[in-house]
């Protein structure tokens, strides 16, 4: 869910900069792409955590894939390189459609720990449903500001 709330929380705040006067934030879509890079960082950075964290995210990885710590140190690499491409108007539109394929990439994953029942830093992985909820969420995000 704190990707959630960053998300949500990143967009009220620019969108409250925006209304205030701040011309670069005027408009949803600025700040719908800084409230997205804010959970993009988020994320991107727990991918390189302590090692309880890093070590259950390392879990979800479906087993049949290869390298679990390898694939995500990459998709930790590739969250935060969106999250800048986002901030930056002539990268904002690639980065932007490359995270929502990526988000869709990573879903399985999601799935996998759900089905698992899993852990995430001690807690009970997102269940299955609430998580195909928000997965909609983060990507029609995505794709709205493309």
């Amino acid at each position: 869910m704190i990707p959630l709330f960053a998300l949500i929380g990143g967009f009220a705040a620019l969108r409250l900069l925006g209304v205030a006067g701040v011309e670069a934030l005027d408009g949803w879509q600025p700040a719908l792409r800084g409230g997205l890079a804010l959970m993009f960082v988020l994320t991107g950075v727990s991918h390189f955590a302590p090692a309880q964290l890093r070590n259950d995210m390392i879990a979800m990885v479906p087993p049949q894939l290869p390298r679990p710590d390898l694939l995500v140190t990459l998709t930790g690499v590739l969250e935060l390189a969106g999250a800048a491409g986002l901030l930056l108007p002539p990268t904002a539109s690639l980065a932007a459609g490359a995270l929502a394929l990526l988000m869709l990439a990573m879903f399985p994953a999601n799935v996998s720990a759900a089905r698992r029942r899993l852990t995430l830093n001690g807690r009970p992985v997102t269940r299955l449903i609430p998580r195909i909820l928000l997965q909609i969420v983060f990507v029609v995000a995505a794709v709205a500001v493309i």
